[in-house]
């Protein structure tokens, strides 16, 4: 399993990144006795459609899996809708899209739809349900409900490690402050990609982000392997938030950056 940050930017695009945008790849069998590369995105916020294009053909996407409606996780998903729908090679046809109550009338907001159905020629939409497992190819997707102002989950995806010998297991957080549902979320994670858009001392409102103390301490709760911090608003020092971070956390900690990789 591999993936790329398309987009780290928190609360609105930045000058170096798009906002909220992870692209999340595995190989496996393609139905038809081969094999192929799968690919899912988690959220497409503002500015993530054409920085996707540098990465992949979203010709190629298998599904699109949303952690909330916030816009700087949903909006750039209405490019998705042009490039399926208005192909100049002709229609893709629908893709999956996985997300919280309401997706599709989100969805239907930003194309200026007043008629769903017109939508059924680029998505197909289905929600998420805690406890259940969803499939896409060789990647397992499980929703978790977390703590942020409108429903929002938090996404671990479990497929196969780079050598093929064992299952592994990517969290993202998505938008939330701490609680049980994200430890559950993150437990023993290979890695777990995590918000960090508060800083301790400032930013004093609870039930919103997370700071990067308080991320630390989840990804320690939790025992996850592997730590990215992602989701920082441009007003953020970086540094300020990952030493934070490793108050509370002693394993491999960085930070998200556009464009950057990491093999599972």
């Amino acid at each position: 399993m591999r993936l790329t940050i398309v987009g780290c930017a928190g609360s609105m695009s930045s000058p170096d990144s798009a906002s909220s945008c992870y692209l999340v790849q595995a190989d496996g069998p393609d139905g038809a006795g081969g094999t192929r590369t799968w690919s899912i995105l988690l959220d497409l916020g503002s500015g993530a459609f054409g920085s996707l294009l540098r990465h992949l053909d979203p010709a190629e996407l298998d599904a699109v899996v949303l952690s909330h409606l916030h816009a700087d996780h949903v909006v750039d998903i209405t490019g998705l809708d042009v490039y399926r729908r208005y192909n100049p090679a002709g229609a893709l046809g629908p893709v999956l899209v996985l997300g919280p109550p309401g997706t599709d009338a989100r969805v239907a907001g930003l194309t200026m739809e007043e008629d769903l159905s017109a939508l059924d020629s680029a998505f197909t939409f289905a929600e998420h349900v805690p406890g259940q497992v969803v499939e896409v190819g060789p990647l397992r997707v499980e929703a978790f409900p977390v703590e942020h102002p409108v429903p929002a989950f938090a996404l671990r995806v479990t497929g196969p490690s780079q050598d093929g010998t064992r299952d592994v297991v990517l969290t993202y957080s998505g938008d939330t402050d701490a609680c049980d549902a994200l430890v559950e979320a993150a437990r023993d994670a290979d890695l777990f990609l995590c918000e960090s858009a508060f800083q301790e001392d400032r930013d004093t409102v609870r039930g919103i982000h997370l700071t990067g103390l308080r991320a630390g301490t989840i990804a320690t709760a939790a025992g996850a392997r592997c730590v990215v911090l992602t989701h920082l608003p441009p007003w953020n020092d970086p540094a300020v938030v990952h030493a934070e971070a490793t108050a509370t956390y002693a394993g491999p900690l960085e930070l998200a950056t556009p464009n950057a990789t990491w093999s599972l």
